[in-house]
C-alpha cells in the first residue's frame, strides 16, 4: 500500500466585487477496492454551503453555494489516500475477450453502448487509417496487447504539449498537428478504442510523477477500456503505459468536457483571472 497527499488550490480573482453562482466541484478521488480515502478536507473562501451527491457515473460531486459578495474565490482540497493498485497487470480477462476481436455479451453491451459511440464518418475513417499504420486486422493479437500498442504508439509518435486553454482537441486535430496535452491524447485513445469496437471512457485525476513533473504535471487525464472479466482498466497514452499506482482517479465520463474539476459562474461587471496549484506527494 502507498499513501499519497494531494493538495489542489484554485484562485479566481475578480476586478470588482461579484456575486458567485453555484459551483460544481469534482475534487474527491473515486474510492473502490484499490483506493481508500484516509482524510479529505474541502474549504472555500468566501465560505460556502456544500451539498454532496454522486452523479450518474458515481463521481462524488459537491455543489457549493455562496452568500457573500467577493473579489476572490479560493477553493482548496487536501486529501490523503491509500493506494493499493501496486500490481496493475494482475488481472484476468474473460476467456472470450482475451484475443481481439471479440464481441461484448448482450447484457453488458446494453450498458456499454454510450461508451462505444463513434465520431463522425470523417473522423472514424481517418482514425481507422491511422490504426492501420501499426496494426492490421489480419494480425492475431491479444486485446490487452493491442491496447498497449495503441497507448505506446501515441506516446512514441506524437509530441506532448502543455495547453493552458480549456477544451479538448478532436482526434482529427491531434492527428493533424501531431501534438497534444494529456487530455488530447486520452481522447484520441478513446476514439481509437471505440473505432476498434471497444467501450472506452475519459478519466481525470492526478498523477505522482516527480521525475516527469516538467512534462505532465500533477493533474492528469487518461482513458479506461472495459475488458470483460477485468472491468474498467486504465491506459495512459501520455506515458505509453497502463495506469498504475501513481494514477489517482477523481472522475470518469463518456466525454472529456463532462468532468472539469471546478465549474461555476458569477454575476457582475468584472473581469477574472485564474491560478491553480496542485501538489502530489508520497507520505
Amino acid at each position: 500500500m502507498q499513501r499519497y497527499k494531494i493538495i489542489h488550490r484554485t484562485y479566481y480573482n475578480y476586478s470588482s466585487e461579484v456575486t458567485l453562482g453555484p459551483h460544481s466541484l469534482l475534487l474527491r478521488p473515486r474510492e473502490d477496492y484499490e483506493l481508500r480515502i484516509e482524510s479529505f478536507l474541502l474549504t472555500t473562501a468566501p465560505r460556502a454551503t456544500l451539498l454532496w451527491h454522486r452523479d450518474v457515473e458515481d463521481n462524488s460531486v459537491a455543489i457549493a453555494t455562496f452568500d457573500a459578495l467577493t473579489q476572490q474565490l479560493v477553493i482548496e482540497s487536501e486529501v490523503i489516500i491509500q493506494q493499493y493498485n501496486e500490481a496493475p497487470l494482475d488481472f484476468m480477462v474473460a476467456d472470450y475477450a482475451i484475443d481481439y476481436p471479440f464481441v461484448y455479451r448482450q447484457e453488458d453491451k446494453v450498458l456499454l453502448l454510450p461508451y462505444m459511440a463513434l465520431p463522425g464518418s470523417e473522423a472514424t475513417n481517418v482514425v481507422k487509417k491511422w490504426l492501420a499504420t501499426f496494426w492490421q486486422p489480419s494480425e492475431q493479437i491479444q486485446t490487452y496487447t493491442l491496447l498497449q500498442r495503441l497507448a505506446s504508439n501515441i506516446y512514441q509518435t506524437l509530441s506532448y504539449q502543455v495547453r493552458e486553454e480549456p477544451g479538448v482537441q478532436t482526434a482529427l486535430q491531434t492527428l493533424s498537428c501531431r501534438t497534444g496535452s494529456c487530455r488530447d491524447f486520452a481522447f484520441l485513445f478513446i476514439v481509437a478504442a471505440r473505432c476498434l469496437g471497444l467501450a472506452s471512457r475519459f478519466v481525470s485525476g492526478y498523477i505522482h510523477a516527480p521525475l516527469m513533473s516538467d512534462k505532465i504535471g500533477a493533474t492528469h487525464a487518461w482513458a479506461e477500456v472495459y475488458l470483460p472479466g477485468a472491468g474498467w482498466k486504465g491506459f495512459d497514452p501520455t506515458i505509453g503505459e497502463i495506469a498504475g499506482t501513481d494514477h489517482i482517479a477523481v472522475a470518469v465520463a463518456r466525454l472529456p468536457e463532462s468532468v472539469p474539476p471546478i465549474a461555476g459562474s458569477f454575476v457582475g461587471a468584472s473581469t477574472s483571472s485564474l491560478n491553480v496549484g496542485v501538489w502530489v506527494s508520497r507520505c
